[in-house]
């Protein structure tokens, strides 16, 4: 009896040891998940505010659109949607490079410079920037000659805020693309959340 002394003991410190190790992988696991859960809230409320930034983009082509009706997008250079940086948009592109990153950093960087900020701050800490491209592979050029060189949809309406005008609306003669099409534009929105949470929306419209 006396060589059993302490037994129980020892048992005792071994499955408070086998308690006290389950509870800390218990705590550790309820942490990641909550973290895990966290982290998916905020690229969800990111990926949401994006829309702001399409919807943005959009109201800026049709704003664009309706103070330049009296002009002849596809026969006039000068017309904002032909120039890069048209209207003073940093965050407007004649052309879309396939060639040049939209996500990696080396290509748009996503500043001032060549992207448009639409809110610095929301109600949840989100950043949202916009760029447009239209979709040509010439810059600073006119659609209308070059219509191979650009991607058209085969609209036959203009759907609201969400198109350009149609070209048998303000182009005749030789030169104009084919009735019933309109220059594709691609449009992608950057969010910058909380947390360093970064997500992209992309939108094509016409």
């Amino acid at each position: 009896m006396n060589q059993q002394r302490g037994v129980v003991l020892f048992f005792a410190l071994i499955a408070l040891l086998a308690m006290s190790l389950a509870a800390v992988a218990l705590i550790r696991s309820v942490d990641t998940n909550s973290i895990i859960a966290g982290n998916l809230s905020f690229k969800r409320a990111a990926t949401t505010a994006g829309d702001a930034g399409v919807e943005a983009a959009i109201t800026w082509l049709a704003t664009i659109d309706a103070a330049n009706s009296g002009i002849n997008v596809y026969l006039t250079p000068t017309h904002p949607f032909n120039v890069t940086g048209g209207a003073g948009n940093p965050g407007y592109y004649s052309n879309l490079d396939p060639t040049v990153s939209l996500t990696n950093g080396t290509g748009i960087k996503w500043s001032d410079t060549d992207s448009k900020l639409v809110t610095a701050n929301d109600t949840t800490g989100n950043q949202v920037r916009y760029v447009i491209q239209r979709m040509c592979r010439i810059p600073n050029s006119l659609i209308g000659p070059a219509a191979n060189d650009c991607l058209f949809s085969g609209a036959v309406q203009s759907n609201g805020s969400m198109g350009v005008q149609l070209p048998q609306d303000v182009c005749n003669g030789p030169g104009c693309p084919v009735s019933g099409q309109s220059p594709m534009y691609s449009i992608t929105s950057q969010t910058i959340g909380p947390k360093f949470t970064v997500s992209y929306v992309q939108a094509f419209v016409y």
